[in-house]
């Protein structure tokens, strides 16, 4: 477990360590913002991408193979991305280090069920949502205290060190899989397919003005929505092929179990209302409150920290409760809380932000497990790669529609009106995730 959560902390922390570097990065290479903004962009498209090739792979191969190459391929990369000399090459470095995280995400939820017994699993997943949590809000203040003493490519140098000492604990302890493999191989067109469809609407969702402003003022609205009409059409067709197939690709023969499906809905809609409050939060906080930076990262810290605590308790409760009734219950405490974040007056007291914050952050937590466990659990052992690498893909999913409606939401409404309206909409989408989850409880 410790060569498990380590490398999803080191492939979390890499998603958002960079972010804060990016004007460091633009002078030292003479670069204009748009273009710097693919050194966050080459990551995350290259993980997304990947996920499920790297699943099922992992499914044929071995979940610790994957794992271990995976680990070395992002440990290399880092190593790139520190001495790159240009920026071209500093974002196919870091390209190269999403295809090592998308080996590392895609088996993580695979290698935990084969290492914790069937009744202990939901405290496995329990410490895998703590990291994450912790890791995720870790990597901006990471990236602070690392830019106070050195240059941007020390961001990327820390990281070798614990990257060997994954590589030494992970040859040593994780274990192999206990099925063999089962299925086709996989075939090159339906890799082709998976990265066509989800690159088409990571770019749609890019163009819609999340990374550059796009829409504003309401122009642009024609490449991205031809890239995500792209994706409608090319997705069609994959998802077609895929069903004829007994252990597909994209796993659609999972989707035909209710409650993995109804699972990975409220998944997404969870993540949705998460990206929404956590990229609006800033510029309420900041803008429409006039709050210090250091005051609006104090208050936003409440969300994390509280799935810290609550996560374990999901972990415990499981089993009695089920997962439906517990992630339905997280997500309305979601939804209530992101509501009374909305409807906050001008200057409201700090109290009256963290205390709602901290209720979405509890509520989160109580979700995130149980819906994890019911995930990985409802899928064969022998398609535990496919389960563990739509948790990946829901993820990323949700947050790309979340970043898609706060794009529109910003571009129509501005963005001091924009954050409260976006936050309303998360309380909806938690809510509808909710609904998912506890129409899950006759079949749980």
């Amino acid at each position: 477990m410790a060569a498990i959560l380590m490398g999803i902390a080191l492939s979390v922390l890499d998603s958002t360590i960079v972010n804060l570097a990016l004007p460091d990065i633009t002078r030292h290479f003479g670069a204009s913002a748009s273009d710097a903004v693919w050194v966050v962009n080459a990551y995350q498209l290259a993980t997304l991408v990947l996920l499920l090739p790297c699943a099922k792979i992992g499914e044929r191969v071995g979940y610790r193979r994957v794992y271990m190459v995976g680990l070395v391929v992002f440990t290399i990369a880092s190593l790139a991305c520190a001495v790159a000399p240009s920026l071209l090459l500093l974002e196919l470095s870091r390209a190269l280090e999403g295809l090592g995280a998308a080996g590392m995400m895609a088996v993580n939820a695979a290698l935990v069920r084969l290492t914790y017994p069937s009744r202990m699993l939901g405290r496995g997943l329990a410490f895998n949502s703590m990291v994450v949590a912790a890791s995720s809000v870790a990597g901006p203040s990471l990236a602070a205290l690392v830019l106070s003493v050195a240059s941007w490519p020390w961001l990327f140098l820390i990281q070798i060190p614990l990257c060997v000492v994954v590589l030494v604990l992970g040859r040593r302890a994780l274990p192999r899989n206990t099925s063999a493999a089962t299925g086709p191989r996989l075939h090159p067109l339906d890799v082709v397919l998976n990265i066509a469809t989800f690159s088409l609407v990571f770019l749609g969702a890019d163009a819609l003005g999340v990374s550059e402003g796009g829409v504003q003022g309401g122009h642009g609205f024609a490449l991205p929505a031809l890239l995500l009409a792209g994706a409608v059409v090319v997705g069609t067709f994959y998802v077609r092929r895929m069903w004829r197939q007994p252990a597909p690709l994209l796993p659609v023969d999972l989707l035909r179990i209710r409650v993995f499906a109804l699972s990975m809905c409220t998944s997404v809609s969870a993540f949705a209302a998460q990206t929404l409050a956590f990229v609006a939060l800033p510029f309420l906080l900041l803008e429409g409150q006039g709050r210090s930076h250091f005051e609006a990262g104090l208050l936003i810290t409440a969300w994390p920290a509280a799935i810290v605590l609550f996560a374990p308790l999901a972990g415990r409760l499981i089993h009695r409760v089920g997962g439906g009734a517990l992630g339905g219950f997280g997500l309305a405490l979601l939804a209530v809380g992101l509501a009374l974040v909305a409807v906050l007056p001008a200057h409201p007291s700090t109290w009256r932000i963290a205390l709602p914050l901290a209720l979405c952050g509890a509520g989160f937590g109580l979700f995130q497990t149980p819906n994890n466990h019911t995930i990985v659990t409802s899928a064969p052992l022998k398609r535990a790669g496919a389960a563990s690498g739509m948790l990946g893909t829901a993820r990323l999913t949700g947050q790309s529609l979340g970043a898609v409606l706060l794009a529109l939401i910003f571009s129509v409404a501005g963005v001091r009106t924009g954050g409260s309206i976006a936050l309303g909409l998360g309380a909806a989408l938690a809510a509808v995730g909710s609904l998912f989850s506890s129409l899950r409880i006759r079949r749980a």
